[in-house]
């Protein structure tokens, strides 16, 4: 863009088309000119349903049952557009993979390493999943706004349903708008995808038109949300690590440091809670010496796109307060005797713009001998964060009932 140029608007695809809308919203980034998003209504949503059940769903690919090896094919070749290729996107017009870079990095704040890396994750993700039959259902996937690794469900459901509407983050949507454009030109017959950004209300109303949905959001989208045999809510991960009493603590550092860090904390499968498990005999487990070592490891990550091993980049935030909200929040959630270690700043400015979450580690106060919530125990915000406790062998049990990732230095992954 230009100074002083329009910001482009980034358009819905529905029935079969990139199309504008009345509905407008702007995306976070960087300066005055920023991009927009084009917004569907739930009326418009609704009517398309109709020309779905009419019209979409008797396309020739649906007609036919493409063999599910060929939607394979198609899923990988546009994965290779999508990462290296020119590709068109309704209101950005013809976008090559750098153009795609910046513009992930100006709204997002993604770093290009951290691009590269999920794109390959996605790769990977398609290509060990075993084939599904296709089906006739409508699937929605509606996803989240701090990685697109979540597009793996969009590649999943295109493989085994007949249509797939997707509605995308509004923090962060040029990433599934890219890769409708890649399988569109990959070959994917138009009027079996849709890209349906919308109001949060307007979520309620594409679960209702569709036949199966997966939806990612936190614990208030979940309470929000209709219970549905259809529907899959992929909510907060709360991963926790359990440190056993006889692991030396240069080990355990080793072993948690990317467990919390990698991927600029923003998995459901980053580590949240790290647990110092008593000794069989019953012996307290100290966790304070493990806690000061890892806090000192984690203030060593200090520059926003590479860090001295140069593998856990950061990624910026772009709406304005959004670090002091999240880093209040967690503040908020200390009880008397907890202590934040880190000793860092915990935001970083890189720029007017640029914006950066250091990581952040608190020891808890107290040691826990029964199943007693504390309020940052998996408590999750988009950077890296961890809280480390001391804990009996009852507390340990109640925490890891409560996390869908619970990792084990033996084993070295989740459980």
């Amino acid at each position: 863009m230009t100074a002083g140029s329009p910001a482009p608007i980034v358009e819905a695809f529905r029935r079969g088309a990139w199309r504008t809308s009345l509905d407008t919203a702007p995306l976070p980034g960087r300066g005055e000119s920023r991009f927009g998003l084009a917004l569907v209504p739930e009326i418009v949503a609704a009517s398309d349903r109709r020309w779905w059940d009419a019209t979409g769903r008797h396309t020739p690919f649906a007609a036919t049952t493409l063999a599910p090896g060929s939607r394979r094919e198609l899923l990988l070749f546009a994965l290779d557009l999508f990462e290296h290729g020119t590709v068109t996107v309704g209101g950005l017009g013809t976008q090559s993979a750098g153009a795609f870079h910046q513009a992930l990095e100006e709204v997002g704040g993604v770093p290009r390493p951290l691009a590269t890396r999920w794109t390959g994750m996605l790769r990977e993700s398609l290509r060990s999943r075993e084939v599904p039959r296709p089906d006739g259902a409508l699937a929605l996937v509606a996803l989240p706004g701090n990685t697109f690794t979540c597009l793996e469900s969009v590649l999943a459901q295109a493989e085994r349903s007949t249509g797939v509407w997707v509605r995308p983050s509004r923090r962060e949507p040029l990433a599934a708008a890219r890769l409708i454009g890649a399988m569109l030109a990959a070959g994917w017959p138009p009027e079996l995808i849709g890209f349906y950004p919308g109001e949060q209300r307007v979520l309620h109303g594409l679960i209702r038109l569709t036949d199966r949905q997966i939806v990612y959001g936190g614990a208030g989208l979940a309470r929000s949300v209709r219970a549905l045999d259809s529907l899959t809510l992929h909510g907060p991960g709360r991963g926790c690590a359990l440190v056993p009493a006889d692991l030396p603590v240069a080990e355990a550092v080793e072993w948690l440091l990317p467990l919390i860090a990698a991927d600029s904390g923003r998995f459901c499968s980053n580590v949240r809670t790290v647990v110092c498990v008593d000794a069989p005999d019953g012996a307290r487990q100290d966790p304070e010496p493990l806690a000061t070592a890892l806090a000192a490891a984690l203030d060593a990550i200090h520059h926003p796109h590479t860090d001295v091993r140069d593998a856990w980049p950061f990624v910026a935030f772009r709406e304005p307060g959004a670090v002091e909200m999240i880093q209040g929040v967690v503040r908020d959630r200390l009880r008397p005797g907890d202590r934040i270690l880190t000793r860092r700043p915990p935001a970083l400015v890189g720029g007017t713009y640029d914006v950066y979450a250091r990581p952040q580690l608190a020891l808890l106060d107290g040691h826990f001998t029964h199943p007693d919530a504390h309020p940052l125990i998996g408590h999750e915000v988009p950077f890296p964060f961890a809280a480390v406790l001391g804990a009996a062998p009852d507390a340990v049990k109640a925490i890891t009932a409560d996390s869908l990732f619970v990792y084990h230095p033996a084993k070295r992954g989740p459980a």
